[in-house]
């Protein structure tokens, strides 16, 4: 396995590490997997979370680019936690000739935050079209051929409802300290940034869930869920034995079936 530590910015914590199998004579991997940590939004909280999931990837023989990115506390909150997000996706067409990436394919795994951040990041193309023109122009963002497009995602535990998420003050009022306030002073940022407002989707989105996960209630997976196939979308949800940890222990059964579900995704 191999690693490469690349800047896609001037911040201290605008940073990615390329995580790629051995070549062995084996062909190159399909795909990448951007692998984005959870934490709620909150600074104390690491790329380190990601790297054994980004590392246990690499092992499996597929190409995984674990993300950091501003954070509440350190620069992030909005807009720029979600700038890096989308910046550090992109990030992968700078890297793809030298390192014979396949971006045909480029599947998100996200952990709690980090769940919301990949299904918000694979609805960048409906963001302009939001009742939300002010939030809009404050996101710096590539579109069009500038930018690389999420082929699926797959959310372990995800905040994927951002309204109730605030309404039940979780974390001690992560939402309103990621959005600089509550939703009843910048309703249009926190519609802006909830992945509620761009379903349906269009690429594969699994909601996988710990069924004893007391850090996010399962109800914000179910949520998105629901509405989500009312709407037409392939999403599909999927309740696993254990915690909000248990989905990202390599050594957990729920962790495997996340992998798994990658594998799948990169076809």
């Amino acid at each position: 396995m191999k690693r490469h530590k690349y800047q896609y910015g001037a911040d201290p914590s605008q940073w990615g590490e390329l995580f790629l199998p051995e070549a062995n004579g084996k062909q190159t991997p399909k795909g990448v997997v951007v692998v984005i940590h959870g934490g709620y939004w909150r600074s104390q909280y690491g790329a380190e979370l990601g790297e054994p999931l980004a590392r246990d990837l690499a092992m499996h023989g597929m190409a995984a680019w674990n993300l950091e990115y501003r954070r509440a506390g350190n620069g992030g909150g909005w807009p720029h936690t979600f700038e890096d997000v989308l910046a550090g996706i992109d990030k992968l067409r700078d890297l793809a000739e030298e390192h014979d990436l396949d971006l045909r394919n480029v599947v998100a795994l996200g952990h709690s935050a980090g769940g919301h951040l990949a299904v918000w990041a694979a609805g960048r193309d409906k963001l302009g079209t939001l009742p939300a023109p002010e939030a809009d122009r404050q996101l710096v963002r590539k579109n069009g051929n500038g930018a690389v497009h999420l082929t699926g995602v797959v959310s372990q535990a995800g905040l994927l409802n951002i309204a109730d998420a605030e309404k039940l003050d979780l974390s001690n009022g992560a939402v309103s300290n990621l959005l600089g306030g509550p939703a009843r002073r910048y309703p249009k940022r926190h519609m802006y940034v909830d992945p509620m407002s761009t379903v349906p989707l269009t690429v594969p989105v699994y909601a996988v869930h710990g069924l004893e996960d007391d850090t996010v209630p399962l109800s914000q997976s179910e949520a998105y869920a629901i509405a989500a196939r009312a709407a037409g979308a392939p999403v599909q949800l999927l309740k696993l034995p254990g915690d909000h940890f248990a989905l990202i222990d390599p050594k957990a059964p729920s962790y495997r079936k996340c992998r798994e579900l990658v594998q799948g995704l990169l076809g």
